[in-house]
């Protein structure tokens, strides 16, 4: 049986200092987002800042709901409120961090699989990869270039 590797880059910065300073601002506004999240079950909260091309940051945080799957992400949250308010404007960077009321996470939280879709739709959708910076409660920060690269195996529209 053939083998197939498939390789991701990812750059860490060990300190928001180290971040540019476009970067170490939106992930700010990704912090102060998850403040605004409605997490009573989990008590996990995501906050996401989209920065649109026209310079608009637009963000959002998760909203829970007893009812599990009709709780949303953070990060679906920013990047369709992002395409409401801005609908021909591309995507160029999502921040995404979290505050853990459970102990303080130190490496970086990715965004789940449905939210990685979301972020390829918009690749698609504008023809443009956008940039994911990551961070934990504290820690590591990581910053990748294309969701491509936490999504290896895309579904796109070929398959339909």
């Amino acid at each position: 049986m053939k083998k197939i590797t498939l390789q991701s880059t990812i750059e860490v910065a060990n300190q928001l200092s180290e971040l540019n300073a476009i970067d170490a601002d939106l992930l700010k506004r990704a912090k102060e987002a998850a403040k605004g999240a409605y997490a009573p079950y989990s008590n996990f909260k995501v906050g996401a800042a989209v920065l649109m091309n026209n310079g608009a940051i637009v963000i959002g945080s998760n909203q829970e709901n007893a009812a599990f799957p009709v709780t949303m992400c953070g990060e679906r949250n920013a990047i369709f409120s992002a395409a409401a308010q801005y609908p021909n404007t591309p995507i160029i960077a999502v921040a995404i961090t979290i505050i853990s009321a459970e102990g303080q996470i130190d490496r970086p939280v990715p965004p789940c699989g449905s939210c990685r879709q979301v972020i390829y739709e918009n690749e698609v959708r504008h023809q443009t990869d956008i940039r994911i910076i990551l961070q934990g409660d504290l820690g590591d920060i990581y910053v990748i270039q294309s969701v491509k690269d936490v999504l290896p195996l895309l579904f796109d529209a070929s398959y339909l």
